[in-house]
């Protein structure tokens, strides 16, 4: 059975389709699925925002494919783990939950780099590329250590 891993940011064009890509990238898409979505309804059906694509394919991702769609109940119940970017959606997504379980599948991504320091990644969408260079660079390193986590499994 797969795991299954979905990256939460607000519109879902920047960040959690980067930490999409960089998850996918770092496993066995076999063994294990990762998807996006945003708390908001703004971008649904969109793709990417063009300074995530391009970050992307600077570290040879390639995001284009990916569509945005709005965060829902039902994936509580898709999926295993939430990861959040930031403290604004990740007390959205919270409030979306029935029960603990539902809570408890529930992290802001940065905590795995600094673990209960509860960092928000940065939305980048109103700087420049240097803020989606320094975005991807974050995503990178959480990804990595959610990756290892998941080949441990």
């Amino acid at each position: 059975m797969k795991t299954k891993v979905l990256m939460v940011c607000l519109g879902n064009i920047c960040r959690s389709p980067l930490a999409e890509g960089i998850l996918k990238s770092k496993l066995n898409t076999d063994s294990v699925h990762v998807d996006s979505a945003g708390t908001g309804d703004y971008h649904v059906g969109d793709a990417p925002d063009t300074r995530s694509i391009a970050v992307g394919k600077k570290y040879g991702l390639d995001i284009t494919n990916q569509l945005g769609r709005q965060f829902e109940p039902a994936d509580f119940e898709r999926f295993d783990h939430i990861y959040v970017m930031d403290n604004f959606n990740f007390t959205d997504v919270l409030s979306l939950a029935k029960n603990e379980e539902q809570k408890k599948k529930v992290k802001l991504i940065l905590n795995e780099v600094f673990p209960g320091e509860n960092v928000d990644v940065p939305d980048p969408y109103q700087g420049g590329q240097q803020g989606f260079e320094n975005v991807y660079k974050m995503l990178d390193e959480a990804c990595e250590i959610i990756a290892n986590k998941l080949k441990e499994k």
